[in-house]
């Protein structure tokens, strides 16, 4: 793995998430799971996996000089192989359903790094697509949006072929800035190994959500699904109480236990996350879908 020592880490206007959580549901079920086989140190409590064979840093959550910040220009490590979505066994997974589009989605650009550089902490984002007998699905689209550091999305429309559904003031507060930007939006087509690899920024959080990435995935134009992945707690947390991007925020109001969105379930839409040795973060995850 090219260059990378990885360590595996365990306002208002957001009310209308409450009745936003039943729009867009798409009738599809699918599966979504992370996969083991990584040399890992739980970066939520600094203590060490008893499989880790790994040198670098503890990941201690005390010492936050070794989170990189400002955007994915600090980023210098390499995307890991495919050998990220190994597993140890048989494919064995847990059938889950779609989660909302919610009212901040509009049609984005084929990107690579999908930040416009903003601020944050860098998130190399890898995503892999399987069917239901663990192939790899080439030349499907998975489209991303997340909000920034503040807990704004952006809302700058005007190349998007679909934004009929997209609530502008909800979603970007009327922020000046937010409306004039395509920030943190961005489509990927999976290559022979079913994945997307995406640079982006750690997203900020909003009141009555867990912090969270939305996601959906088309084949032919069609929606085989639409979904959200989130991240534990304990490391959303720490983030945002002790990173210099978004600690002046403070802790996130809502944890996963308390989402309008994931509810009780909501492990099987977690990321996986480890820290790279450029101080960046990587969050993957493999989605399932059934033919």
């Amino acid at each position: 793995m090219a260059k990378n020592s990885i360590h595996q880490i365990n306002t208002n206007r957001r009310g209308f998430i409450k009745t936003a959580a039943g729009l867009s549901l798409i009738p599809i079920t699918a599966s979504l799971w992370g996969c083991g086989g990584t040399e890992s140190v739980d970066i939520s409590s600094g203590t060490q996996d008893s499989s880790d064979t790994s040198s670098g840093s503890d990941g201690s959550t005390s010492d936050y000089d070794n989170w990189a910040s400002g955007g994915t220009a600090s980023m210098y490590a390499d995307f890991p192989d495919d050998s990220l979505f190994d597993t140890a066994g048989v494919c064995t997974v847990a059938l889950t359903g779609s989660q909302t589009e919610g009212p901040c989605y509009f049609q984005s650009s084929y990107l690579d790094d999908i930040s416009f550089e903003q601020t944050g902490l860098p998130m190399m984002l890898c995503l892999q697509l399987t069917d239901e007998n663990c192939n790899p699905l080439s030349g499907y689209e998975i489209e991303v949006w997340h909000c920034d550091v503040n807990g704004l999305y952006s809302g700058d429309t005007s190349s998007s072929a679909d934004s009929s559904r997209f609530n502008s003031s909800f979603c970007t507060g009327n922020n000046s800035g937010a409306l004039n930007s395509a920030w943190f939006r961005g489509i990927g087509v999976t290559d022979s190994s079913g994945r997307i690899n995406l640079k982006s920024c750690f997203p900020g959080w909003y009141s009555s959500r867990a912090i969270h990435v939305h996601f959906r995935i088309r084949n032919n134009n069609n929606d085989q699904l639409i979904s959200q992945f989130g991240f534990e707690d304990s490391f959303c947390n720490a983030i945002c109480a002790n990173h210099v991007d978004y600690s002046s925020r403070g802790e996130p109001d809502t944890l996963l236990g308390q989402d309008t969105v994931f509810g009780n379930d909501y492990n099987d839409y977690l990321f996986n996350v480890i820290q790279n040795d450029d101080g960046s973060l990587l969050a993957y995850k493999r989605i399932m879908v059934t033919q």
